[in-house]
């Protein structure tokens, strides 16, 4: 039976001519900072945008939220399952509804954290659109936000808000810092700011605006599947994972990543870093399956390709 789920979305319109830039926070209904910078941004910026429309959603999975969890309570991932149905589980519905709105939108901006699994390193990410122009835009937009890394991945997965954007040819980034509470504000602060950037960089905000430097690193892979966290670092084992490296460090090959120790069995083991690079990411909750993520490492370059 479809159940009513509605998608609450507010609005600041100029009343003038310009672009519709959504703004989404919620899609995974543990990463809080985002919901929070929608919030600063509706509340901030009332008054101030001088062209066009800006929409913001406070929270897309509602039922993932009230449940303090990544997944719906249909057990499904908003984020692989759009375009959804409207007649659907609760997810699928409000996958549904988010999607009619990135079609509807001119510029998408999706916020993200780790949740409550993972630390990540602060990144602004977008598929590598066929289009040239809109992979431009994109590139625009992600070096406007501001964050250190730039990573352009493969433009093929299906499912997420940024694929829905990517058949639209709505320029689209999203954003990933944090993971774990308590509440950063330094995260919501640096999210807002980046938003700011952009909101200007597309002409909607007059006034002098600090820009922000160079990202430190800018990495593009169209491999299959580049852009997926839960696909990298696969635990050998399940037990209790104990990091040795945190989000923001340089390793090489075969330094010691962390142990996983099974307590039932006894049997500790290294995970050794499979490659050098960034650490991207690494897992925070203790408890790992066989099979899970336990990280991810990024080969990097810097925006001079050096």
């Amino acid at each position: 039976m479809k159940e009513n789920i509605d998608m609450q979305i507010r609005e600041i319109d100029s009343g003038k001519i310009g672009p519709t830039v959504l703004v989404l926070a919620g899609v995974h209904g543990d990463e809080y900072e985002p919901m929070l910078t929608v919030k600063k941004l509706f509340d901030e910026l009332k008054g101030h945008i001088v062209a066009g429309k800006l929409w913001v959603v406070d929270v897309v999975n509602t039922t993932a939220y009230q449940s303090a969890q990544r997944l719906g309570i249909d057990g499904l991932d908003l984020a692989r399952s759009c375009p959804g149905n409207n007649e659907g589980s609760t997810t699928l519905q409000q996958a549904a509804a988010v999607s009619l709105r990135i079609r509807d939108c001119d510029y998408l901006i999706d916020l993200h954290t780790g949740g409550q699994l993972f630390d990540i390193f602060p990144l602004v990410g977008y598929m590598l659109h066929p289009d040239s122009q809109i992979l431009q835009e994109q590139r625009d937009m992600a070096a406007a936000f501001g964050l250190p890394l730039v990573w352009g991945t493969d433009p093929l997965p299906d499912g997420r808000t940024l694929s829905i954007a990517r058949d639209a040819h709505v320029p689209a980034i999203y954003v990933e810092y944090g993971g774990p509470g308590p509440v950063r504000e330094k995260i919501i602060q640096s999210y807002y700011e980046g938003c700011v950037r952009v909101l200007h960089h597309l002409g909607m905000l007059l006034g002098h605006l600090s820009y922000a430097a160079a990202p430190r690193y800018f990495v593009e892979d169209a491999a299959p599947h580049s852009g997926h966290l839960q696909g990298k670092m696969l635990s050998p084992r399940a037990g209790i994972f104990t990091p040795k490296v945190k989000s923001g460090d340089c390793v090489t090959v075969g330094q010691v990543w962390g142990t996983v120790y099974d307590p039932i069995q006894h049997f500790e083991m290294q995970i050794l870093a499979d490659r050098n690079g960034l650490v991207l990411f690494v897992r925070c909750v203790p408890k790992v399956g066989l099979g899970e993520s336990l990280g991810g490492i990024l080969t990097i370059e810097t925006k001079n390709g050096k």
